[in-house]
């Protein structure tokens, strides 16, 4: 038998705006696995200007930096998020992973009932 489980769509705001979701920890990821914003959106599968739309609108909100950006040189620029994003990133997986097996142990409860 298939079994059923509850997903529940959480993110981050700051000043009423949109920070981060699923979508904008995968970018910030993405980020720091390839090292710049255009091998992130590249990973990623979408165009670097949404990248980049996405990435200056969580900086806009976010109270304190999220990358540190090198010029680009003979062998290219570079971004790499900064320990507050890191840790930022960190702890919204650990909401996500917390909500998700509160919400199954609530539906696991109400099932028996």
């Amino acid at each position: 038998m298939n079994s059923i489980r509850v997903r529940a769509k959480v993110w981050l705001e700051a000043d009423g705006e949109p920070l981060i979701g699923d979508g904008r920890e995968r970018l910030l990821r993405a980020i720091d696995q390839g090292g710049s914003l255009n091998a992130a959106a590249a990973a990623l599968g979408i165009s670097y200007r949404k990248a980049w739309s996405q990435l200056r609108q969580m900086e806009e909100h976010c109270p304190f930096p999220l990358v540190e950006r090198s010029k680009g040189g003979k062998g290219g620029g570079s971004t790499q998020l900064t320990p507050k994003a890191h840790e930022l990133i960190d702890r919204f997986a650990r909401l996500k992973s917390g909500l998700n097996e509160m919400i199954d142990a609530k539906f696991a409860d109400q099932e028996q009932k």
